[in-house]
């Protein structure tokens, strides 16, 4: 892969989210996501764009629209997006509808980074690995697995992604 060929967009969700011991409860700061590069020892020229800090929750169509008009913008053939998991499936197939010419990967966390028990790390490795081999369209790398974005949900019962039929 030739430099600068990837680029991750960030958009936050528990990912980046750090716990506040003052308030007791879990915030927004810098995203965690060069330190993690720098901890996984990438050695992949990549672009970080931070779009935006929330809780996918929160995450809106206009957010959405955000997001795809950055990857529609981005000179990168492939896209890594760290997002929430909550609303990933419909980021996913708002992407997925737009039809790109490029291959994106969303990715996410159910453990925050910050709390050094997290899954983003693995995660995040996966979907770097994914986005440099699997093709054009949109997917979801989640826990090892990679799946089609227009066929993505979480299993809220038991915190697993999986493709529907």
């Amino acid at each position: 892969m030739n430099a600068a060929a990837l680029r991750i967009l960030v958009t936050g969700g528990t990912f980046d989210k750090n716990y506040d011991e003052l308030e007791g409860r879990l915030r927004f700061g810098n995203t965690h996501v060069p330190e993690m590069l720098a901890l996984g020892r990438s050695r992949l020229q990549v672009s970080v764009e931070t779009l935006m800090m929330i809780d996918s929750l929160e995450m809106t169509d206009e957010h959405r629209a955000r997001i795809l008009a950055a990857c529609r913008a981005a000179p990168e053939p492939r896209i890594v997006i760290t997002h929430g998991t909550d609303t990933m499936e419909l980021t996913a197939r708002t992407l997925h509808a737009a039809a790109l010419d490029k291959t994106v990967v969303l990715t996410g966390a159910m453990v925050p980074y910050a709390f050094g028990s997290s899954d983003g790390l693995f995660n995040l490795g996966s979907a770097l690995a994914f986005a440099q081999a699997l093709p054009s369209g949109v997917w979801v790398a989640m826990n090892g697995c990679f799946l089609r974005g227009d066929r993505v949900r979480k299993d809220r019962s038991c915190g697993v992604f999986e493709e529907r039929e």
